[in-house]
């Protein structure tokens, strides 16, 4: 069975937790989509593991592991994660599989970023500043890209190096009165990435319709979450790719009919990083409380993360968006203590009443919610282990989020082990 994972709000819904677990039957894990400003973790046992481009399936010894065209590579940061992982023992020689067509993040991309935000002040996007955007709006200009397989010929790559700087230079020095980038340190650095990663290269489509062929087990895998897709979300405060179910097909080549099962990942509740529309936001003692007690940190940024209730209405867009057949509802103990829990179940925008989320994110920042209320619980559900072990509320509450959304709730995190994971058939 081929399995794909997408996030269904404005990301860092434990999607890393879920395909961790579902890779103990997949042979091979799919990443297709995003750069290093993703942040997935996965804990084992006491050991925790905070990958940004390394696919979540990575830390299990026997699946193998794609980065597809898909992905914004940042080579050192990838490098990085190699031997972050070969320090606790986890080798990936002959199972990690890289898109000879990946895009590469260098230095001037990243420079780029940081002086683009810093140009717009107030008016910032609130990126990463990993250079994940300018990285793709080359990709589209096509003159001055990179992939990963340049650097499988590098003296034709230091020849597009010496072209591509010459314009960033000029571009940055008009723009932003920045200081000239060197050339050669970025060749240097480039030949040190070579070394590592040329072994890793390859035609990663042609590896997954083989795989295909041959009955494998497939489990993709998305970054970010579907309120941050380009073309979807909240424009301009989104990411710079299909970080919906949709960009599955052009991030790894692999058309949606492949996949059998479409999962989406939610929090309990709603929480967002930087700038950008939240209607459901508590930007008060509530809010405050979720997000201690959820730890609701940047895994990338270590930013604090904006929090507020379960938006229904954006979750209900976001699974018809991916056609999404199941949920995976995590966090659900950071709620135990609360009084009352909130769902919005609809949008008032500009007097009238909607259950579709605006395509405007203006008409989503002036949206006001209309909620449901429930009664919270105060058991801790740590320790539960099965779906008729949770209290009679946090049931309820899984039920009325369910009838919003129209999709069944099959997966709930009560905590960030493996073994804090609820399965319902």
């Amino acid at each position: 069975m081929n399995n794909c994972v997408v996030g269904l709000q404005w990301g860092d819904e434990g999607k890393g937790k879920v395909v961790d677990i579902l890779a103990e039957k997949a042979d091979i894990v799919v990443r297709y989509g995003g750069g290093a400003n993703a942040g997935h973790t996965v804990i084992i046992g006491d050991i925790k593991f905070a990958l940004h481009l390394m696919p979540s399936g990575a830390v299990r010894d026997t699946t193998a592991c794609v980065i597809a065209n898909g992905v914004v590579v940042d080579p050192g940061t990838l490098i990085d994660e190699i031997n972050g992982l070969a320090e606790k023992n986890i080798n990936l020689d002959g199972r990690l599989y890289i898109s000879e067509n990946a895009h590469m993040v260098l230095d001037y991309h990243k420079l780029e970023d940081q002086l683009r935000e810093a140009a717009l002040g107030k008016n910032k996007i609130g990126t990463t500043a990993r250079g994940i955007g300018p990285c793709y709006a080359d990709k589209v200009g096509r003159s001055y890209a990179l992939r990963m397989a340049d650097l499988l010929d590098l003296d034709t790559l230091k020849e597009k190096l010496a072209k591509i700087v010459a314009y960033k230079n000029k571009l940055f020095g008009a723009l932003y009165n920045a200081e000239p980038i060197d050339t050669e340190a970025i060749y240097n650095k480039c030949c040190e990435h070579s070394k590592v990663l040329s072994p890793f290269i390859a035609n990663t489509t042609e590896y997954l319709y083989k795989a295909i062929d041959a009955g494998k087990n497939l489990l993709f895998e998305g970054a970010q979450g579907a309120l941050l897709d380009l073309d979807h979300g909240t424009f301009p405060f989104v990411t710079s790719s299909n970080s919906s179910a949709l960009g599955l097909g052009p991030g790894c080549g692999v058309p949606a009919q492949h996949v059998d099962r479409f999962i989406g990942v939610v929090k309990a509740y709603t929480t967002r990083v930087g700038a950008g529309p939240f209607p459901a936001e508590q930007d008060n003692e509530i809010g405050d409380t979720i997000r201690i007690k959820g730890h609701e940190f940047g895994t990338t940024t270590g930013r604090p993360r904006r929090c507020g209730w379960f938006d229904a209405v954006a979750v209900s867009f976001t699974a018809r968006l991916g056609g999404v057949n199941e949920i995976a509802m995590m966090h659900l103990d950071t709620l135990a203590g609360l009084a009352e829990l909130k769902i919005c179940k609809a949008y008032k925008v500009n007097g009238k009443e909607t259950t579709f989320f605006p395509g405007n994110a203006a008409d989503v920042e002036a949206a006001e919610c209309v909620y449901d209320t429930l009664p919270g619980w105060d058991e801790d559900l740590s320790e539960t282990r099965t779906f008729d072990e949770l209290p009679e509320n946090t049931k309820n509450y899984i039920a009325a989020v369910e009838k919003i959304v129209g999709v069944p709730v099959t997966i709930v995190g009560v905590g960030p082990k493996r073994s804090q994971a609820i399965f319902r058939d």
